[in-house]
């Protein structure tokens, strides 16, 4: 029997939550299925509707009819996401974040979507990229196809991730109705709808990812100490491992291929012809300086600035000159020794194929594969390289860049903290700067002193929401 893909309003059962010493009331509908032909159990959503929008109410201004859709994702490490609740306790979950949107009056639908150790009932992996941005658009043509009969205005449909999660967010804004993906939401039996979206809400999106490893030795080059957490194997608790530092120094052969991948960023900067605010280029030399660097001392600086105004000691990293309580110069290599580099040589495209994105880009027979070139040539096992279509496709640069079409959203709220490793600060913005250059409407920011991290400011992101909504 095939499934209708029909959302019923019977479904909506009354359940309630707690918020700062108050009750919140909602309705909700757990457990849907948003595909005709699911190929594993996590491609279901649940719907999240504020109680008042039963009886013709309002909340926060909004109604029934005019309230923003918030669809946030658990996705991190493009591992799988569950679908989250505002009654999750197991990792991982963003439970807070929709109490808060529920409070605010926003009509909440968190889908589960696929990630990398995804499987079938045979065991099969069915996860690997573009599994999860996929899962993503056959969610919002759910919610599309059933407009007529789902609480929320379809037309203002936000996302929201972090991480991983916080490219699926920026994905599904800029690849909308991208006719790369059709053949497998077909084979999926995907709603007949659109899957393009109003707004984006991207916290440290780890994407475009082909160029990340270039971007990672332009900022750490010359900076040869790195440490991190790993997991620790056997240590799950409530769905979460318990984390142990470990550090390493770049040998002379990581410091020359480090080396090698700066000089390939600038070609790949440069030859995305951005400029500021004020028309100037934004140009890299193979060097590294240029500006750029310019541009991200002048955020750094302003982030900082915003710290200071508020008390803070910003002396906690090194670089900054401070006089008569303004932030006066950043020595940017000074900042990014204090900061620390996280990870070696390649970031991303590991040689030995241990990231997880090698694991993204695997297949049913294949567990990891390279995804650049310049990983293929240097890899240290025997190894696959992934199809340049693909690599492309789940990158949103590709779509804003003109590569291949789409309709965009016109929305986006970046965020990418001051203290992250993850990535390079160059990742995000270059993102938010192509958005600029074509006239979007962008709210970036690198907040000061915040690791790699989302969801830190949720008054400021549902003030942004309601800005573009009420």
């Amino acid at each position: 029997m095939t499934h209708t893909l029909i959302f019923d309003s019977d479904w909506l059962t009354p359940e309630q939550i707690q918020l700062d010493g108050k009750t919140i009331n909602y309705l909700a509908a757990h457990d849907i299925q948003y595909v005709q032909h699911p190929v594993a159990a996590i491609q279901r959503l649940s719907v999240f509707v504020p109680a008042a929008y039963e009886n013709g109410g309002t909340v926060n201004g909004y109604t029934r009819d005019t309230a923003p859709i918030f669809m946030p994702n658990t996705v991190g490490g493009y591992f799988p996401g569950p679908a989250d609740d505002p009654t999750r306790t197991q990792w991982p979950n963003n439970a807070a974040t929709i109490k808060q949107a529920l409070k605010r009056g926003y009509v909440v639908i968190a889908a589960g979507l696929r990630g990398h150790t995804t499987v079938n009932e045979s065991g099969q992996r069915v996860g690997q990229a573009p599994a999860f941005i996929v899962d993503m658009k056959a969610a919002v043509r759910y919610v599309k196809y059933n407009q007529a009969r789902l609480p929320g205005n379809v037309e203002r449909i936000i996302t929201n991730g972090t991480s991983a999660g916080g490219a699926t967010s920026a994905l599904m804004g800029a690849s909308g109705n991208a006719k790369f993906f059709e053949g497998a939401l077909t084979t999926l039996g995907a709603a007949p709808a659109t899957d393009d979206i109003f707004a984006v809400s991207a916290y440290c999106p780890i994407h475009n990812l082909e160029h990340a490893d270039m971007a990672y030795e332009w900022q750490f080059d010359g900076i040869n100490d790195w440490n991190r957490s790993q997991p620790v194997a056997g240590s799950m608790k409530n769905g979460r491992p318990k984390f142990e530092p470990i550090t390493g120094t770049l040998s002379a052969s990581d410091q020359s291929l480090s080396a090698d991948l700066k000089r390939q960023f600038s070609d790949y900067l440069n030859g995305l012809q951005l400029h500021d605010a004020n028309g100037q280029a934004l140009t890299v030399s193979p060097d590294g300086t240029g500006t750029f660097q310019n541009y991200l001392v002048q955020l750094l600086t302003d982030s900082a600035q915003t710290a200071l105004d508020k008390g803070v000691d910003i002396h906690k990293y090194a670089g900054f000159t401070v006089t008569n309580g303004k932030v006066t110069g950043l020595d940017l290599k000074a900042y990014l020794t204090s900061l620390t580099r996280m990870k070696a040589v390649p970031a991303f495209d590991q040689l030995d194929l241990g990231s997880l994105e090698n694991r993204l880009f695997g297949d049913a027979t294949v567990l990891n594969r390279h995804f650049t070139s310049f990983s293929q040539e240097h890899t240290t096992v025997k190894a696959q390289l992934a199809e340049p279509e693909l690599v492309e496709a789940v990158n949103p640069l590709t779509y804003l860049t003109g590569k291949q079409s789409a309709k965009m959203a016109q929305h986006w709220r970046i965020r990418h903290g001051a203290a992250d490793r993850d990535t390079s600060f160059a990742i995000p913005i270059i993102l938010a700067t192509v958005l600029q250059n074509q006239g979007r409407d962008v709210d970036f920011a690198l907040p000061w002193d915040i690791p790699h991290s989302g969801d830190y400011d949720l008054g400021e992101l549902f003030a942004w929401i309601d800005g573009l909504c009420q």
